[in-house]
């Protein structure tokens, strides 16, 4: 039986198919009766599935990251598509094709991986260029890269996501690098390139997008600066010259305040060129694929607009389809 994307589904379906569970909550309701919200998706997208009346211990057999089998039926609720479900259960790896619930980039991987290395090699600075050396002969970096997503749920969230990012970023900074002379270019490529290498350790993305150990108690912005620090000694050795101490802090206050404010999640707020230059760059890559992907992800091809993004604080409007 072939599976029944989330993309396809409509209002009135009856639904009995296997989904990746993204998210497991259990709630109560106004009369403290707990149900179940099950957010499941596919690599077309995600829908939210409710059982209710449902006990701790009934469903406890599943988890995030399982693939379940759900019984149910699609209705349309204020607006936006969700099942009601009357089953869930695990089912096994082995009895899906991965390929159907684990999104990917939808460049070539192999491009972009040439791409970015032409960007890198491309720099001038002897320090900065063999400090990318020292990160794209690493094959576990490298291997990491074709398969990272840069986010657990929002922007660029499926395999290569984060390649696709860098790379995004690097070439906006290309464009736009005349335009503003005082900005060190060099500094910003490999400030693009090390802002988020740190979720590398910080997400797991083999069957689902997770939070490692690491990643949960430090986050990528550290874990970068870790990173960081593991090749400098490779590029002295390499050039056999002490690397530049300044460029280095500069480069690691980069990492550390790109998210561009406190309220969301940086220790220090930008304070160079080009620190303010990545979170920028950084921020209108991420912002864009998030709107994009929210409005090709949208199960309810009927709407104008989105469901409402909590995180967002807004819909997004789809457009009336009437445009010429």
């Amino acid at each position: 039986m072939s599976h029944q994307f989330v993309n396809q589904l409509a209002d009135g379906e009856s639904l009995d198919d296997i989904y990746l569970l993204s998210d497991k909550q259990l709630r109560a309701n106004r009369n403290a009766d707990l149900y179940l919200l099950a957010q499941l998706r596919d690599k077309t997208g995600q829908i939210s599935g409710l059982l209710w009346n449902v006990s701790e211990d009934a469903v406890a057999h599943i988890q995030a990251g399982d693939y379940v089998r759900v019984r149910g039926k699609v209705q349309l609720y204020q607006g936006n598509l969700q099942v009601i479900l009357t089953h869930i259960s695990q089912v096994q790896p082995t009895q899906v094709d991965p390929d159907d619930y684990i999104e990917s980039t939808n460049q070539d991987v192999e491009k972009l991986l040439d791409r970015l290395r032409e960007i890198l090699l491309s720099i001038d600075d002897l320090n900065l260029r063999t400090l990318m050396e020292c990160f794209l002969v690493d094959d576990e970096i490298i291997g990491g890269l074709s398969r990272a997503p840069a986010g657990v749920k929002l922007h660029h969230a499926y395999h290569g996501g984060l390649l696709e990012h860098i790379v995004n970023v690097l070439e906006t900074a290309l464009r736009i690098g005349d335009l503003y002379p005082k900005v060190d270019l060099n500094l910003l490529l490999v400030g693009i390139f090390l802002h988020d290498i740190g979720k590398l350790r910080e997400l797991g993305y083999d069957q689902s997008f997770v939070y490692t150990d690491e990643g949960q108690l430090l986050g990528h912005l550290l874990l970068g600066v870790e990173m960081l620090n593991e090749k400098l000694p490779q590029v002295e050795q390499a050039t056999g010259e002490t690397f530049p101490k300044e460029t280095a802090l500069r480069l690691k206050h980069m990492l550390l305040s790109h998210h561009g404010s406190y309220e969301f999640g940086s220790p220090k707020l930008p304070m160079t060129p080009e620190a303010i230059a990545l979170h920028h760059l950084d921020n209108l890559d991420a912002k864009i694929n998030e709107f994009t992907n929210l409005i090709e992800s949208d199960p309810n091809a009927a709407s104008s607009w989105t469901p409402y993004q909590v995180n967002m604080q807004r819909k997004i409007y789809k457009g009336s389809g009437n445009a010429e």
